[in-house]
């Protein structure tokens, strides 16, 4: 029950946490696509009536308010189904935001011709964290170009290599 939904007593465990998420991310997913959004990643926070899904959502071109609001009007009915919690909670639904980290092949697709920044599990080339644009997407690595003084370079990187990703935002003068 969104805004009045209810955990058992005590604090729930993070494999409980875990289990919600994917259960939320099952049931939202679909519903999402149905209107031409695409699930990102749903959460589930706090304990007892302080309980939050957090729900984020992409699709391309950028979420608008008006894309938040229809999603929580279809989610919130279909969550109240499954009444994740014995008690009140709070869905939120919002963009995920342009710097957030990137997660998996489809977040690397989702930016083909953009700038990224890699911060590395093992050093390449003796630098721990790289930056470039994203050329090409497998399901297992992504290929950058990279800037060199005078010359780009392309450089492919398995994503078990890479510790954080993140869209590199650049705003003009």
């Amino acid at each position: 029950m969104s805004e009045a939904g209810a955990v058992s007593a005590g604090k729930p465990s993070v494999k409980r946490a875990e289990s919600l998420s994917l259960q939320v991310q099952e049931i939202a997913a679909p519903i999402l696509k149905s209107h031409g959004l695409e699930l990102v990643e749903a959460v589930c926070v706090g304990q007892g009536p302080r309980a939050v899904i957090r729900v984020f959502i992409d699709k391309p071109g950028g979420i608008t308010l008006t894309d938040c609001e229809q999603a929580h009007r279809s989610l919130s009915p279909a969550l109240d189904v499954i009444d994740p919690f014995p008690h009140a909670y709070t869905l939120e639904v919002s963009s995920p935001g342009l710097d957030r980290p990137l997660k998996g092949p489809q977040d690397y697709r989702r930016l083909m011709g953009q700038p990224v920044t890699l911060k590395l599990r093992e050093p390449i080339q003796a630098q721990w964290r790289v930056a470039g644009t994203v050329m090409e997407v497998t399901d297992e690595a992504v290929t950058l170009a990279l800037r060199q003084k005078k010359a780009t370079e392309t450089i492919r990187i398995e994503f078990d290599q890479i510790a954080l990703a993140r869209r590199k935002v650049e705003f003009s003068k």
